[in-house]
């Protein structure tokens, strides 16, 4: 018996000495939790006395930060020591992201406390935000040291919106008689330019009412564009300014469509508007009848003038056309663009497919050849239309063993993984950004593959995306939840592929992922929509914390997308976009009669949506490729997107 006990004291000993020797950190990163959890919350002493397993540890200036903060944020509390620490602190820390983040709080600590002597000894204009530098200027004026100070408070006062914290400085420079109309005017117009009516209002009641008063006609149209313009329409001897009119025209045209198009005429006769003068008002309506895909957007676009449609606008005059099946004027809108654009995969490919609608195959085969070597979803159609099976084209970054031990090395990269692995991901990204400021290309490369390493996944991509490395598929397209998702992909009857490609474009394999709109997790699900999905699929319901785990969301994520399929009658296109849109705006954006895919995709009002849905056709290939090794067919993608029989949909997501 006591042999055997020796030997499982051996063998545990052994095994904690090969951990330790992976993971040589692990023991002062737990140290190094700890203590920071308690420096966030409050419950530290600045005068701490730290064990040697703490202090080596690399974030330990990151537990001193906290310290300092939080004795900083104390009510009521004496803040000489805080003080000093903070001042201590930066002499170390200056320009380390640990020593902005502190500087940034400790100015406005500072600033409250009005203490502005210290304030400018400190204050750093190249690392300053908007408000730090507002209290910079009030530092100034109270220390009398105003000298050339007018002009950069006059700059900064030329801003569109409210600036609480510069208002001390815009008292004084109107006490040097140095804020003059001419500087209130031009910032309501900034306002009024940004649709901000309420600020341009409260500014413009600074100015004389004659002054004033076509700016706030510039407002009123803006707060209530059609019953201005009707009256304008009404009294074409009343003065407007062109820019006021034009900005209420354009608010119409994107609130009410038919109201605006109903108008357009009138405005034009009444107003004496020439064909030039009339021309940016035609592309201002064109624009929302395109994004909603009326082919009256057509016969507006036919009333721009040539040097008022730039690039966008002829893309958009573009995608009318083609949903219109005028092939013939798509191609002249593509021939008009400038290089770049034209040059782009996606307007070689409609060149191509108006080129094969006109009759001419030989341009056609030719134009779909040069997007073959582009890899994105412009390439698989093209592929598609030539009736050929579609490889990437993988371009493998070679690890440089020797500089990829270096990077690991380096004591911002050290810092950015002990923050990765200590759930710290926001300062983890700065410490990394940091850091790769300080490599040359070629090292910046081999981050990359370090970043994989960790998992970090979103980083790897980011960083790749930086270097413009994109094709290096077996390094980008990592599966590293195979078991949930080909669990989910039973579950829901969907390609595992298809479940990756959703959750690389969603999340980049972020499980603790939160959106601004506050969908959650792997696949981005809302809490709501997560709970619903669940009872529809009679699954347990969800917490918000349990759309963390990955079974959970890629199972409930997996089985919304199949029921998104399910209900647009198992158009998988449509269902990606109101995955990400939301079904409603999916349901809104289908033909009439059935359009080919690439045409409705093309079509999709939304930057966003289209691009997503693009993204994940695009990864679902590169997936597939990476598994089987084999050319894949997109083919299946030349399919037609028709109404629906069926119009029930789910609430939006």
């Amino acid at each position: 018996m006591l042999a055997v006990r020796l030997v499982s004291c051996l063998a545990l000993l052994a095994s904690a000495s090969a951990a330790a020797a992976s993971d040589p950190l692990r023991e002062s990163r737990e140290a190094f939790q700890r203590a920071y959890a308690q420096a966030v919350a409050g419950g530290a002493s600045l005068q701490q006395h730290d064990s040697e397993t703490l202090r080596t540890h690399p974030l330990y200036a990151y537990v001193q930060a906290a310290r300092i903060r939080s004795a900083l944020a104390e009510a009521g509390a004496d803040l000489t020591a805080a003080d000093r620490h903070a001042r201590e602190f930066l002499e170390h820390y200056d320009r380390e992201p640990v020593g902005r983040e502190l500087r940034h709080v400790w100015l406005a600590s500072l600033a409250r406390r009005e203490l502005w002597q210290t304030y400018l000894d400190h204050y750093r204009h190249d690392l300053a935000d908007d408000a730090q530098q507002c209290h910079s200027y009030t530092a100034r004026i109270v220390l009398n040291r105003t000298e050339g100070l007018a002009a950069g408070v006059q700059a900064r006062w030329l801003t569109p919106e409210s600036l609480p914290d510069c208002e001390r400085a815009f008292d004084w420079l109107r006490s040097q008689n140095a804020l003059s109309d001419e500087l209130i005017e031009s910032r309501v117009r900034l306002a009024l330019e940004e649709n901000n009516v309420r600020f341009a209002r409260q500014i413009a009641a600074q100015l004389p009412r004659e002054r004033a008063a076509p700016l706030l006609q510039w407002a009123s149209l803006l707060e209530n564009p059609q019953r201005d313009i009707d009256s304008l329409i009404s009294d074409p001897a009343r003065t407007v300014e062109a820019d006021a009119l034009l900005a209420g025209w354009s608010r119409l045209a994107r609130r009410n469509r038919e109201a605006a198009a109903q108008r357009f005429e009138k405005l034009v006769r009444n107003r004496r508007l020439s064909e030039a003068d009339a021309s940016p008002y035609a592309l201002a309506l064109a624009l929302p009848l395109a994004w909603d895909r009326n082919p009256d957007s057509l016969k507006f676009f036919a009333r721009v003038h040539a040097d008022d449609l730039d690039d966008y606008a002829l893309e958009w005059q573009t995608r009318a056309a083609l949903w219109s099946q005028q092939w013939s004027l798509a191609a002249k809108c593509i021939a008009s663009m400038s290089d770049e654009p034209r040059q782009s995969a996606r307007w070689r490919y409609w060149a191509a497919r108006a080129a094969e609608r006109t009759r001419d195959p030989q341009l056609a085969r030719q134009l779909y050849e040069s997007v073959l070597a582009d890899d994105n979803f412009y390439s698989m159609m093209a592929a598609a239309r030539l009736g050929r099976p579609l490889s990437p084209h993988p371009e493998k970054l070679v690890i440089d063993k020797v500089q990829l031990a270096q990077i690991e090395q380096l004591p911002e990269f050290v810092r950015a993984r002990e923050l990765l692995l200590s759930d710290l991901r926001p300062m983890a990204n700065v410490e990394w950004l940091y850091g790769l400021d300080t490599l040359s290309e070629d090292a910046s490369r081999q981050a990359i593959h370090f970043a994989a390493r960790l998992g970090w996944y979103e980083q790897a991509v980011a960083t790749a995306t930086g270097q413009r490395v994109f094709n290096d598929y077996a390094l980008l397209y990592p599966r590293p939840f195979d078991r949930e998702v080909r669990s989910a992909a039973k579950f829901a009857d969907l390609s595992d592929e298809l479940i990756y490609s959703v959750m690389r474009q969603e999340s980049l394999y972020r499980r603790d992922a939160v959106s601004s709109a506050g969908a959650r997790g792997l696949l981005q699900l809302l809490p709501e929509t997560a709970r619903r999905t669940a009872r529809s699929w009679k699954r347990p319901p969800p917490g918000r914390d349990d759309l963390f785990d990955p079974s959970t969301n890629v199972t409930l994520g997996a089985a919304m997308l199949r029921t998104l399929i399910d209900r647009f009658n198992g158009q998988t296109i449509v269902a990606l976009a109101g995955y990400n849109a939301g079904p409603n705006a999916a349901k809104r954006w289908l033909p009439s009669e059935a359009i080919d895919a690439d045409v409705w995709i093309e079509n999709i009002p939304y930057n966003e949506t289209r691009s997503y849905v693009q993204r994940i056709l695009w990864h679902s290939v590169v997936f597939k490729w990476l598994e089987t090794g084999e050319p894949q067919q997109t083919d299946v993608w030349l399919s037609r997107v028709a109404p629906l029989q069926d119009t029930s949909l789910l609430g939006r997501r």
